[in-house]
């Protein structure tokens, strides 16, 4: 396939993605959709790993254009998915590349539907200044360019090999935005105010560093995330420099925050005679299901969950608090489930309080609670509900 080709065939299929966005209403505005059709996605995703879909252990599989053929690449580029380009916060040796198993993704393209109902729900005309915290790929960096002016973008990336080959692409796409290499979850660096900041990455709670610097009256676009892989994303008003108030628009599936992710160290597991043991109502499927996962994350915000067999075969659900070293421990008992705990607070009774709450008030949605960030304080509650039930967010730490 000859450049010309490669040039006009992936012109094709960025028409047929903006057409599906379009009509699946992931986006409804001309100048997003005009985004989308004039960034060339192949430009930043050379080369990348896809889920395979088999059975069993996730397993991600090579895509690059000798090993597939320069069409069938540039059709999973165009499609709405997410494509991984690093794990682990190491990258791959593309000379031989391999099926990997067992690892973590740290850096992708996002799907595009995501990333362009983030960009939408900024909510702004073409003369905004925008601060992005996770460059990625660059490739959204690239949409807000080509919508605002690269002049009118600053991005931040913790890591400086991807963000190398970032500034790259954006180069070749002839982008020249401030490009920053450094923890975002202390800010751009910024003398002025952003109007917009966006975020492409989880955080436990909302840097106070973003506030600072977004205008009153700015928007926050960001995900709210927790170990329990919860939450979701928010938009958020910042009302006067020392407070920003919003609520959930939808869930969200972006990678953690470098900086926040789960302590590697799981502690010491607690032993078969650890804990009391009680009968629960609620089984491990709680964690799991959207909405009462939403809840569950909630309530215990410090804590990790994994499956692991016991001495017997059976499978048992471990939920484990990293801040006060609490535990529950989840065990199937004939058509029900009993709950083992142990430590300073009652982790599974947090989750059973809190999801007892949620039915009281006829199991809303996640789009139906707010966020409120002060200097002190980060809160979620149901929407006009300010003298009802309400959770704290995690601090994030300035520094």
């Amino acid at each position: 396939m000859t450049e010309l080709d490669l040039d006009k065939t992936a012109a094709g299929l960025r028409l047929e993605l903006v057409e599906l966005l379009t009509a699946e209403g992931q986006v409804t505005d001309p100048a997003w959709r005009a985004a989308v059709g004039g960034v060339p996605r192949h430009e930043f995703t050379p080369r990348f790993y896809v889920t395979s879909g088999a059975p069993g252990m996730t397993t991600y599989v090579p895509v690059t254009p000798e090993l597939v053929g320069t069409e069938a690449w540039l059709r999973k580029v165009y499609s709405d998915e997410t494509l991984i380009t690093q794990f682990d916060g190491r990258d791959t040796d593309w000379s031989d590349p391999q099926p990997i198993r067992g690892a973590s993704p740290t850096s992708s393209s996002t799907l595009p539907s995501l990333v362009v109902q983030m960009l939408e729900a900024l909510d702004t005309g073409d003369e905004a200044t925008v601060t992005e915290y996770g460059t990625g790929t660059g490739y959204s960096s690239a949409l807000m360019c080509h919508r605002f002016g690269a002049e009118k973008v600053t991005s931040v990336e913790t890591d400086p090999g991807v963000a190398a080959r970032a500034r790259a692409a954006l180069e070749r796409c002839g982008y020249a935005p401030r490009l920053i290499v450094g923890n975002g979850l202390v800010g751009a660096g910024r003398s002025d105010q952003a109007a917009r900041t966006i975020a492409t990455m989880g955080v436990r709670g909302v840097p106070w560093a973003w506030l600072r610097e977004t205008q009153p009256g700015g928007l926050i676009v960001a995900t709210l995330r927790g170990w329990l892989r919860s939450l979701g994303l928010v938009r958020l008003v910042v009302e006067d420099g020392r407070r920003a108030t919003g609520r959930f628009l939808a869930g969200s599936a972006f990678m953690m925050a470098r900086q926040q992710e789960a302590p590697t160290n799981l502690g010491m597991l607690p032993g078969d005679d650890d804990g009391k043991v009680r009968e629960t109502p609620h089984g491990p499927e709680v964690l799991r299901m959207p909405d009462s996962g939403f809840v569950a994350q909630l309530a215990v915000p410090n804590a990790r969950t994994f499956d692991m067999p016991a001495d017997d075969g059976a499978m048992r659900t471990y939920v484990l608090d990293t801040a006060n070293e609490s535990f529950a421990v989840l065990s199937r008992d004939g058509d029900g489930w009993t709950v083992r705990e142990g430590g300073p607070v009652s982790l599974w009774g947090e989750v059973e309080q809190s999801l007892a709450l949620w039915h009281a008030a006829d199991s809303p949605a996640a789009t139906e609670f707010e966020v409120s960030v002060e200097p002190d304080s980060q809160r979620v509650r149901l929407a006009n509900g300010e003298d009802g039930p309400s959770w704290r967010l995690p601090a994030v730490p300035s520094s």
